[in-house]
């Protein structure tokens, strides 16, 4: 089994954890990595766009003029589509459904294939906890400095512009979510809603310790 260090928020290694190789240890299938996004934001699409057909349009109920006598071309309804303010043909509706269906297993195998993407690439890492007293983002910003400068081998003059991370937590954490929220770039996770898209998105991955437990406990048998 390979190992990972264990950092603290001021980047100093505390320890190591072994990691699984059924998880970290995976050939990756960019295919099957794909899928899963296309997935997961499918199913997580908002049908906005809705017009209404000839059956919601309100009014028109009654016959605009009698059928014959008029010199008029024949009309049942306002509704109808070629009259301005009648229903619209072909048009969007709230109906459609663009959801797609992915084995779990196969998602999980995604997930499973990034996460040991990130640790070949050096932009996986462990920490020991994620925790603040006092909410401050000014805490947060200290602690990401930390890793961006001794982790992630990142200069000071580019680190805010390559910044780009997502910290995943293994609980709830009110603190920690008031802490990040106002770093541009780095977004808090809980680890019961790690994502395939999130973990695509940003660049580097800060898990901490017991997160990574879970995530062995999750995604080892696959």
């Amino acid at each position: 089994m390979e190992k990972i260090k264990i950092y603290n928020e001021i980047a100093e290694v505390v320890g190591e954890m072994s990691l699984n190789p059924d998880i970290f240890n995976v050939s990756v299938n960019e295919d099957l990595v794909h899928q899963a996004t296309i997935a997961q934001m499918a199913n997580e699409r908002q049908i906005l766009a809705h017009t209404k057909d000839r059956s919601e349009v309100r009014g028109g109920g009654k016959k605009p003029w009698r059928q014959k006598g008029t010199g008029r071309a024949r009309a049942g309804s306002s509704r109808s589509p070629i009259w301005i303010g009648g229903g619209v043909t072909f048009g969007p509706t709230k109906d459609r459904n663009f959801s797609k269906k992915i084995n779990v297993k196969m998602k999980k195998k995604a997930i499973a294939m990034v996460l040991t993407d990130k640790l070949i690439n050096s932009a996986l890492v462990v920490l020991e906890k994620v925790e603040f007293k006092n909410a401050k983002t000014k805490e947060a910003m200290a602690m990401i400095k930390n890793l961006e400068s001794k982790t992630f081998n990142l200069k000071k003059d580019d680190a805010k512009q390559k910044r780009s991370i997502l910290v995943i937590n293994n609980k709830k954490d009110e603190n920690a979510k008031r802490a990040f929220s106002n770093i541009s770039n780095v977004k808090l996770l809980n680890i019961n809603n790690i994502n395939i898209v999130d973990l695509l998105k940003y660049r580097q991955v800060l898990v901490t310790k017991e997160a990574m437990t879970k995530i062995d406990k999750i995604y080892s048998k696959i």
